[in-house]
């Protein structure tokens, strides 16, 4: 008989992007949160105070799904994934788009956009490179034209989820207020928080949410599942099961054209 009296508490599972593991964590995060309809009403408002509608670019457009919601509002789309296993599903989603295999530092769209939107792709590239990005995404940004860009709130639930178990905290105001401090007058800019939610009947289900939040930075010490279900039990747990916060910022940069 084995004793397993000494044997290792289970750990949050390390997720591969590339996996099945974390496409089915991610479906499960989309199956039961609000997040993404709360999205799209938000960046509906924006495309309908655009003064033209020739060009989407969606950088880190993933499976394309919210790229393929938006491309009928334009004439030309643009989307730039340089994940092969994200990439094929882009392509079977948005048949009509350009499709760029590279990543926002190195890609080159060949026009402007009168939206550029980049969406939940900032917690996958190191902070000290966010301004770099943002500036570059800017560049691609048309006269009259929006550059998007949508994280998690800082202090939504499940990013202080987060910031317990791995130490991290994103904050698109602070990325904001360095755009601000670099560019010209020809830029409005400002940042909204668009409430959202994600509720699941049961701890099982929570866990499987928790492991796909805080698989967003990489692992270097996995936290014990235990610990997390504790923290879950005692910060989210509802009459009905588990709820967290997952409201989103968005940052919002306008370009004025000429004598605005």
């Amino acid at each position: 008989m084995t004793d397993s009296s000494n044997a290792e508490p289970p750990i949050v599972h390390l997720l591969d992007p590339m996996s099945a593991a974390y496409d089915a964590a991610f479906a499960t995060f989309l199956a039961h949160t609000d997040q993404k309809i709360r999205a799209r009403e938000e960046l509906g408002r924006v495309v309908d105070r655009l003064p033209h509608r020739r060009t989407l670019i969606d950088a880190g457009a993933g499976t394309g799904e919210t790229t393929a919601w938006l491309a009928p509002s334009f004439e030309r789309t643009i989307a730039i994934e340089p994940n092969e296993h994200l990439r094929a599903e882009l392509v079977r989603r948005c048949p009509e788009a350009t499709v760029l295999g590279q990543g926002v530092a190195v890609a080159d769209p060949g026009e402007s956009a009168d939206l550029v939107l980049c969406a939940h792709v900032l917690y996958y590239i190191p902070q000290e490179s966010w301004l770099h990005q943002l500036q570059r995404l800017a560049s691609w940004t048309a006269e009259g034209g929006f550059t998007v860009v949508v994280m998690q709130n800082p202090d939504s639930d499940c990013m202080r989820l987060l910031r317990r178990f791995t130490g991290h905290r994103y904050d698109l105001d602070a990325l904001g207020r360095a755009f601000a401090a670099t560019a010209g007058a020809e830029w409005e800019i400002g940042i909204s928080t668009d409430p959202a939610s994600v509720t699941m009947p049961d701890l099982e289900t929570a866990l499987a949410v928790a492991q796909f939040m805080l698989n967003v930075v990489p692992l270097a010490q996995p936290p014990v599942v235990d610990e997390v279900a504790a923290y879950l039990q005692e910060h989210f747990r509802t009459p009905d099961g588990y709820r967290l916060s997952c409201d989103q910022d968005f940052l919002e940069l306008q370009r004025n054209g000429p004598g605005t």
